[in-house]
């Protein structure tokens, strides 16, 4: 198990060795600095209304990173402007539409390569190797953060500063909890949907060692992913099941 401190788990991380000729976590010649954070806007930037009740925190690390699409259009209008009004879209959908307490996801990522964050007291938490609770990943939400990436991703490809900055969010995680990129799945790993959408599935194990890369550890080769065969969004910010009967917290 890892240690009690984002420190404690990077050194387990990067001093972690091979098994059976397979590499397990990777392992860097040297150890590498921390990973430094990305840019993030808070909800108070983007002007996220208060939350229902406070999200719960849970004094432990997420085990996987979940890998979204928002299921919405895939917009040509790149600007932080634009990259605040989803974040408020996408709360006033969770909160009305779904009822939940806020935004379901700890983060979101726009076209335009801007990074924000979701439910409330997600980037302290994150920030202190903690996990906020969220409400995108059924009956998985006590142990894994989602990152939803604006778009629909079942043909077309993420735009160039989205994907970079997937990248860039992923290692910060892995750093900051000391997960191996491996850990860098989609919500279809664990429910039944199409998302993130065949085209960004397909293209997980190509961001694991974008990850890899940056985190200098060594790379793994993975099976190519198939198509799920499940229908695509049936409207707006609709990606699959996102709550179930074994999560206490919406």
């Amino acid at each position: 198990m890892f240690g009690d401190s984002p420190l404690d788990r990077r050194t387990l991380l990067r001093g972690a060795a091979t098994v059976g000729g397979g590499t397990l976590l990777g392992v860097a010649s040297t150890p590498s600095p921390a990973q430094a954070a990305p840019t993030v806007y808070t909800r108070a930037d983007w002007g996220a209304r208060p939350p229902k009740s406070p999200a719960t925190v849970l004094d432990q690390a997420p085990d996987h990173i979940v890998v979204h699409h928002t299921a919405s259009a895939n917009t040509t209008d790149y600007s932080l402007g634009a990259a605040f009004a989803l974040s408020r879209s996408i709360q006033n959908h969770h909160m009305d539409s779904n009822g939940w307490t806020d935004t379901g996801q700890q983060l979101t990522i726009s076209r335009g390569g801007h990074l924000m964050e979701g439910r409330n007291r997600g980037l302290s938490a994150i920030q202190a190797g903690d996990h906020v609770v969220g409400a995108h990943t059924a009956n998985h939400n006590s142990h894994t953060i989602g990152i939803e990436n604006e778009g629909i991703y079942m043909t077309a490809n993420p735009t160039a500063a989205l994907w970079e900055k997937l990248v860039e969010t992923c290692a910060w995680l892995c750093d900051v909890y000391g997960l191996s990129p491996s850990a860098i799945v989609g919500h279809r790993d664990y429910n039944a949907t199409a998302c993130p959408g065949d085209v960004l599935y397909a293209r997980l194990p190509e961001l694991r060692n974008e990850v890899a890369a940056m985190l200098n550890l060594a790379q793994t080769r993975y099976a190519t992913p198939r198509a799920s065969g499940m229908p695509g969004p049936r409207h707006t910010f609709d990606h699959g099941p996102a709550v179930g009967p074994a999560d206490t917290v919406r």
